[in-house]
């Protein structure tokens, strides 16, 4: 019985957890309009 009661309690603590998060929402801000830019590593042997 004390596995049950052990991984109710965590499952609640999760979700309380993530609703305190959801509850505060997104940061404020914006994001940058420039585009990450990456390139790709060149192939070997070229």
């Amino acid at each position: 019985m004390r596995p049950f009661v052990a991984a109710a309690s965590g499952l609640v603590l999760a979700v309380l957890l993530v609703l305190a998060i959801t509850a505060f929402g997104a940061p404020e801000g914006t994001t940058s309009p420039k585009p990450l830019l990456t390139t790709a590593p060149p192939a070997p042997g070229k």
